[in-house]
């Protein structure tokens, strides 16, 4: 093992170094900020906090900011350094404003939403065709690495190609494996502008769908129960769920070839 460290160039110490696990008060009330910012995107850390202790949850807001880092979470509205890339990583313009979305495989999206279980939590990044709301692909993970997103996508890539890939400025997106992957298949590369809370309102959309028709309905108390779920409600929404923006269509039945009416159309006019 000391010859092993040596060659890898590591602290021995760094060998038995077991990450610290947040303790049940502090996933309680991940858990509580969670379910608000769903409901309410827009909320800062400081708002939070006040509505966290009118429920009962002592927190100060420094706290609630460190939480709130470790989920991913950012309010939507306008403020400095809103979503923070890889230092020096390209960046991109938001290509779809004033753009009709008509068909399959015109646009893509992705994103990353926070995923609470029993005694933990889990990072979701799903890929989602904007005409048909249809989810391409999707990947669970305990960390914010880049390499499930990465999967992610070449997995979606295995059904389709787009012409416009969207996501947020993030760490993950802006990194040059995923950014490479995209360019290497011809696909130009969109992304949302600072404060924009709409820029990828689909995603947020479905996450919103997912959490409070299945993730808030269950108490998932590991990682392959969390999976086997998310794995059905995404199967129900895509093969099953009647979609009112489709004219209650599914999302897989317009991914399979049928163009989205004028009366569905989503025109990015911001």
């Amino acid at each position: 093992m000391v010859r092993q460290c040596e060659l890898l160039g590591l602290a021995r110490s760094s060998l038995y170094y077991q990450p610290r696990e947040e303790p049940e008060e502090n996933l309680a009330v991940m858990r509580h900020i969670d379910r608000l910012y769903t409901k309410w995107p827009f909320l800062g850390s400081r708002r939070l906090s006040v509505y966290l202790n009118r429920q009962g949850d002592t927190v100060n807001r420094k706290r609630v900011q460190r939480l709130m880092r470790l989920m991913g979470l950012e309010a939507i509205y306008p403020k400095r350094s809103l979503s923070r890339g890889s230092p020096g990583a390209k960046r991109y313009p938001y290509l779809l404003r004033g753009v009709q979305v008509r068909h399959p495989d015109e646009v893509w999206a992705a994103d990353i939403t926070y995923i609470r279980l029993l005694h933990g939590y889990l990072y979701l990044v799903a890929v989602l065709d904007w005409a048909s709301r249809y989810v391409l692909a999707w990947e669970l993970s305990t960390t914010l690495d880049a390499d499930f997103c990465v999967v992610a996508l070449r997995r979606a890539l295995e059904k389709g190609r787009p012409k416009i890939f969207n996501t947020d400025q993030g760490v993950q997106f802006s990194c040059g494996e995923f950014l490479g992957v995209l360019e290497s298949q011809g696909i130009r590369v969109s992304m949302d502008g600072r404060g924009r809370a709409l820029d990828n309102v689909f995603v947020e959309r479905l996450w919103r769908s997912l959490k409070y028709e299945e993730v808030y309905l269950r108490e998932y108390e590991s990682v392959i129960e969390a999976i086997e779920g998310i794995r059905k409600w995404f199967r129900f929404y895509n093969q099953d769920r009647p979609h009112q923006g489709l004219a209650y269509r599914t999302p897989a039945a317009v991914y399979a070839g049928r163009a989205v009416g004028e009366r569905e159309q989503w025109v990015a006019s911001r």
